[in-house]
């Protein structure tokens, strides 16, 4: 088993200072569709103007390089303490040099570790057992801000009048991004879970966030929700930042969850505009980025 800590460092750098192909291309469409001169417009070409300077001068894109979130799909065999060691060694250098705030906070001191380290629960790593010989490593760079507004609803809910159906899911959603008002740095990305416990439809409604804006999920039903969903919440006029205009959110992602008879959970895990994900891919000596 090599070490990729190096490696895993390219990957926290390309997250935090170059936005993914897709979310560059919706924020540029998303400018075109808001009107010459407004708020929403110019908060838009301020945001785009800040993304080009971070990736030519490898500047992390916000002040908040947010919460890492690591997902490592890997083979049989592979270390998983030796993965979380490198991950752990990757992120301190990436903070070193500056690619990283350090944001690691002990809750009941107030001191910061300085480091981006904290407990075992930061930053955050998922691992997960794959057929193959083929490590795959994704990283999510999670703000505070649109965490802050993150959600989750236990239908039937009165006060909405959401029944346990994907109508009431519908419900839900717009109630967080109305709730929200651009709050969580719109425009922003949704992460939805239907299903699970509480624990899971967390968990479940960050990892659907790794989806590619421009792909479909293949539940019909789910793929119109989704598109729904986006359609109605630039309908609020919330618009970037707040400011009014056409562009709330540039995409929701769902995911389905088996559930207890008796839960019926819709989870929301809202994305800012700075939608810091990366991946890495491992083949032997061979190793790519997305």
């Amino acid at each position: 088993m090599q070490d990729l800590t190096e490696h895993i460092i390219e990957l926290i750098r390309l997250a935090s200072t170059n936005l993914p192909p897709d979310v560059e291309a919706a924020l540029r469409k998303a400018v075109e569709q808001e009107e010459p001169g407004s708020a929403a417009r110019g908060a838009l070409e301020t945001i785009l103007k800040n993304v080009e300077l971070s990736r030519s001068k490898s500047t992390p894109i916000c002040q908040d390089t947010g919460t890492p979130i690591f997902y490592v799909h890997h083979p049989e065999g592979w270390s998983t303490r030796r993965l979380r060691e490198q991950i752990v060694a990757a992120v301190i250098a990436a903070t070193k040099r500056s690619y990283l705030r350090p944001n690691s906070v002990n809750t009941l001191t107030e001191k910061n570790t300085g480091t981006n380290i904290g407990d075992e629960h930061f930053p955050v790593v998922h691992f997960d057992e794959i057929e193959g010989d083929t490590l795959m490593m994704e990283l999510m760079l999670k703000g505070g801000g649109c965490e802050n507004v993150g959600a989750q609803y236990s239908l039937p809910n009165n006060e909405l009048g959401a029944g346990r159906d994907l109508a009431g899911v519908r419900k839900a959603v717009l109630d967080a991004v109305y709730k929200a008002q651009g709050q969580g740095c719109a425009p922003g990305i949704l992460g939805v879970a239907i299903g699970g416990d509480r624990g899971s439809g967390y968990t479940a409604s960050k990892e659907v966030l790794y989806r590619k804006l421009d792909d479909v999920n293949p539940d019909p039903k789910l793929a119109e929700m989704e598109n729904r969903l986006t359609k109605e919440s630039n309908e609020m006029g919330i618009g970037p930042m707040g400011f009014g205009g056409k562009t709330t959110v540039v995409g929701a992602k769902i995911v389905g969850l088996h559930r207890l008879p008796a839960s019926y959970f819709v989870t929301v895990s809202y994305m800012c505009w700075a939608y810091r994900r990366r991946k890495m891919t491992v083949k032997g000596d061979e190793v790519n980025y997305e």
